[in-house]
């Protein structure tokens, strides 16, 4: 801004408001949710906040009436001794001592093995809820190797596989469904569905459509739930191997096979081709 610059300077805060909401955000949903206040949840409330409140000071300049509603909401609620307008509020300055560049270089890394996975899983139209065995990366680096297992983890969750290889040799890839990018990294996906990760990719279908049920159904987030379904003989032998993920992800008190109370929710979904109906109630 102090070069008159305020289209980059707009841009950059763009790009981290989108990395915010779409990477951390998301991925920290468990840790916001979490039932007890631990130490890892508060860090994680802190870190948003933070983020937050710097944004909106950063803001200031751009779009001075939606920061001044976020300074209000966030800072002045809560400290009444804060300066009385986020335009009074001193100008951010970084602390360089805070910056891990080792991690940021990971994340990053993570970040593009995601995107070409997800580029890889829509050239053969598998959804993401569909698990996939494996997912084998061709890095440009080898020195790359130690930071992508070491957050592997993310990986794995982002994509839905069961494993991660890196690649020391073109031929681990054969075979697999590749994504490539102009930096030279490669992603290859093995799309061999065997039985078992079918049934996993039904129950992981099963949670989205009662997600949708929730949401149509004008629930909060965080409000408990009975499920009820019926008419799809396959479902309580699903629910037998999967029914503890499915509670976990909808918070689900119980899964109730039959016809629901007159209170509920309910609505007909396909689910691999058959009709089912489902149902929710709140606790």
């Amino acid at each position: 801004l102090e070069a008159y610059d305020p289209t980059t300077a707009g841009r950059a805060i763009q790009d981290f408001v989108e990395d915010l909401s779409n990477w951390y955000v998301r991925r920290s949903r468990r840790r916001f949710w979490r039932g007890e206040l631990d130490p890892d949840k508060t860090a994680a409330y802190q870190t948003l906040y933070t983020c937050l409140v710097t944004v909106a000071e950063l803001l200031a300049p751009f779009t001075p009436f939606v920061s001044e509603a976020v300074y209000q909401n966030l800072v002045r609620s809560v400290d009444s001794k804060a300066p009385e307008s986020v335009h009074l509020a001193a100008w951010p300055e970084a602390d360089e001592s805070l910056i891990d560049q080792r991690l940021n270089d990971e994340t990053r890394l993570v970040m593009r093995v995601v995107s070409l996975g997800r580029a890889a899983r829509n050239k053969v139209g598998i959804k993401v809820r569909q698990p996939l065995s494996r997912v084998i990366v061709r890095l440009r680096q080898a020195a790359e190797a130690e930071g992508l297992r070491r957050l592997q983890e993310q990986v794995l969750e982002e994509l839905n596989v069961k494993s991660l290889v890196v690649l020391e040799s073109e031929a681990a890839l054969e075979g697999a469904v590749l994504a490539e990018d102009e930096a030279g990294y490669a992603v290859g996906l093995d799309t061999a569905i065997t039985p078992e990760l079918a049934e996993e990719g039904l129950a992981r279908e099963l949670v989205h459509r009662i997600q949708s049920l929730r949401k149509a159904a004008g629930f909060d987030i965080s409000d408990r739930i009975i499920t009820y379904y019926e008419g799809w003989d396959r479902l309580p032998e699903l629910l037998a191997g999967h029914g503890g993920y499915v509670r976990q992800e909808t918070l689900s008190e119980e899964l109730v096979e039959g016809p629901p109370p007159p209170d509920a929710y309910r609505e007909e979904q396909q689910i691999d081709g058959q009709t089912v109906s489902l149902a929710v109630k709140r606790v």
